[in-house]
C-alpha cells in the first residue's frame, strides 16, 4: 500500500471513494469461499482472505477514529497496529459463506459511517481539516487504497 500523499484532485467524492472501495473488496471476497488455503505472497507479505478483510476493516477504523478525534479537537490515538506484517492463526482459517456474510455486514456498516461523516462535512472542512495530518478528503482517498489488501488475494473464481 502506498504511503505517499493521496491525490486531492480526484473527481470521485470522498464518500464514494470509500464506499466504492468496499464494494470492490466485497466483490472479490465473494470469490474467496473457493480459497484453497494457500496464502498469497505479495510485496514480501503474506495475504489470506481473512487477513485482507481484517486489514481493510482495521484501516477504516484507524482513520475513522483519527478523523473523529481531530474533529473533536483531540489528538488521535497513535497507530499501534501490526498491520500486514503479522499473519495470525485466524487469518489462516478457511473463508466460508458465513465469513463472507460477516465481512459484508462489517464493511458495509463501516462504509456507511464513513459516508455519513464525510457527506456531512463542507468542502472547506474536507480540504482544510483540523489537527495535524492529511485533509479529510486526502484521508478518504488514502482509505480507498485499502483495496490493495483484497487485490493481493485477488479474484479466486
Amino acid at each position: 500500500m502506498s504511503d505517499s500523499t493521496p491525490r486531492t484532485n480526484s473527481p470521485v467524492a470522498p464518500s464514494a471513494a470509500v464506499t466504492g472501495m468496499v464494494d470492490h473488496v466485497l466483490a472479490l471476497a465473494a470469490t474467496w469461499i473457493r480459497w484453497d488455503g494457500e496464502p498469497v505472497h505479495v510485496d514480501g507479505r503474506t495475504y489470506t482472505p481473512h487477513k485482507a478483510i481484517r486489514r481493510v476493516a482495521d484501516h477504516m477504523i484507524d482513520h475513522l477514529a483519527e478523523m473523529e478525534a481531530r474533529l473533536a479537537g483531540e489528538r488521535p490515538r497513535p497507530d499501534d497496529w501490526h498491520a500486514s506484517a503479522v499473519t495470525t492463526a485466524a487469518d489462516l482459517a478457511p473463508f466460508t459463506a458465513h465469513d463472507l456474510d460477516e465481512a459484508r455486514s462489517r464493511l458495509l456498516r463501516l462504509a456507511r459511517v464513513w459516508a455519513v461523516r464525510l457527506d456531512a462535512l463542507t468542502d472547506d472542512q474536507l480540504d482544510h481539516s483540523p489537527g495535524d495530518g492529511w485533509s479529510f478528503r486526502q484521508l478518504a482517498h488514502h482509505v480507498q487504497e485499502s483495496v490493495y489488501y483484497a487485490d493481493a488475494v485477488g479474484d479466486l473464481s
